[in-house]
């Protein structure tokens, strides 16, 4: 039976679509499966170390007593921030008040006796001396007059002696008041030991006041009292900390960074912080120092950050996480790490695509960062590179573009 001639005209259309589609997809095969693609682009990478560690000032004070005591007061308490000078701890000072009191008694005595000397020892020495000299010089004449009756025969042996025993009298009495004066007047003997023992009250008033200063303990430098270790009533010695304080202003970040990263830190780099207890707010940091020696347990170098304006929010021991800038790289080609096959290795390649067919190509890597690698060689600008993670694709196999992702972001 013969059609209607429309029927044929149907009939004939849809066998030529069906040609027609068999041929395309015949077509697409021949072209190989689309794939996604990366497309490499030029952009700024930032190449930054993740570390964590802990908040700490560079010292920490520990306050201690000079002195045995009873604490008597505390006015102070953990976790206070406090002033230099302001006090901490008060010890019983009844016993060293009552030393001073005695010291400086022994200071007036000293004084009043060296004042005495000045007044009354060295005017009446003087004139000892004076009266001495008169009696010797008596005694000198009564012995020539006594020679010469003696000469004369006017008087005995007796009385020449006689006047020869007070003339050695006199005389002996003269220079004793000669070192009587001498050691009463400036820079005499009695003079420097009455200087003498009021310089050694002196001293020993100055060393009593320490020790009744060392009664009171006060803060050294303003910061924060992080541990007390010591109540009202405790008998407290040397060498015993009894408190310990953080300094003021300077606060820094101790945190272990993987020894492989050794080589890409340096003093001075650049770094953004954030306390656990507040991830959302980040602040500036510095690297300020880098051990020298590896901890051989851990794998891991200490490494400092000085943080010149730390929040209020940072305290003692509180962890954060650190980003150290380690490089900055501007206007570098870029491709996602996951587009890196051997990323780790010494030979990273890529599968790129060449004239629509895969081509395996090794390339040089420069900065890492944010899911970025810099590529330094290998690569031009707007070539398209096919993800590590794509399988089944082979050196020389056709494909096709599916779709191009910006190497900027992952």
């Amino acid at each position: 039976m013969t059609l209607p001639g429309k029927k044929v005209l149907a009939l004939a259309g849809g066998l030529l679509a069906a040609a027609l589609l068999a041929a395309a997809g015949a077509a697409r095969m021949a072209r190989g499966p689309a794939v996604e693609t990366y497309a490499v682009s030029r952009g700024a990478l930032v190449q930054t170390v993740v570390a964590s560690g802990r908040v700490e000032s560079p010292r920490r004070v520990e306050i201690g007593s000079q002195v045995t005591g009873t604490v008597a007061a505390i006015p102070v308490d953990e976790g206070q921030a406090v002033r230099a000078g302001q006090l901490l701890i008060a010890l019983d000072d009844s016993e060293a008040r009552a030393a001073v009191d005695q010291a400086r008694f022994a200071v007036a005595q000293a004084e009043a006796k060296l004042a005495q000397l000045d007044a009354t020892g060295q005017p009446l020495a003087a004139e000892a001396l004076r009266q001495a000299e008169v009696t010797f010089r008596n005694a000198g004449r009564q012995l020539d007059r006594a020679k010469e009756l003696f000469g004369r025969g006017f008087i005995g042996q007796a009385a020449l002696d006689d006047a020869q025993r007070a003339r050695d009298v006199a005389e002996s009495q003269w220079k004793a008041a000669q070192v009587q004066h001498r050691s009463a007047s400036a820079g005499g003997t009695e003079r420097r030991m009455d200087e003498a023992a009021l310089a050694q009250a002196r001293a020993n008033l100055r060393a009593v006041q320490a020790k009744l200063e060392q009664t009171t303990i006060e803060a050294p430098v303003d910061g924060t009292l992080i541990a007390r270790n010591v109540e009202r009533g405790n008998v407290v010695q040397p060498g015993k900390a009894l408190m310990v304080l953080s300094p003021a202003g300077a606060t820094q970040l101790v945190v272990q960074i993987d020894e492989k990263n050794l080589n890409l830190l340096a003093l001075g780099e650049p770094a953004l912080a954030s306390a656990d207890a507040y991830p959302a707010q980040r602040f500036a940091a510095r690297v300020a120092y880098i051990n020298p020696a590896v901890d051989p347990m851990r794998g891991s170098v200490e490494v400092k950050l000085a943080v010149a304006e730390p929040p209020a929010y940072l305290l003692q021991d509180m962890t954060v996480s650190v980003d150290v800038e380690v490089a900055r790289r501007d206007s570098v080609l870029l491709l996602p790490s996951d587009a890196i096959h051997d990323l780790a290795g010494a030979s990273p390649w890529v599968l790129a695509i060449r004239a629509g067919r895969i081509e395996r190509r090794n390339v040089k890597l420069g900065a890492r960062g944010d899911g970025r690698v810099e590529v330094v060689a290998g690569l031009s600008e707007g070539e398209r590179v096919v993800p590590a993670t794509r399988p089944g694709l082979r050196e020389g196999e056709a494909v096709r573009i599916a779709a191009a992702k910006p190497a900027g972001r992952p």
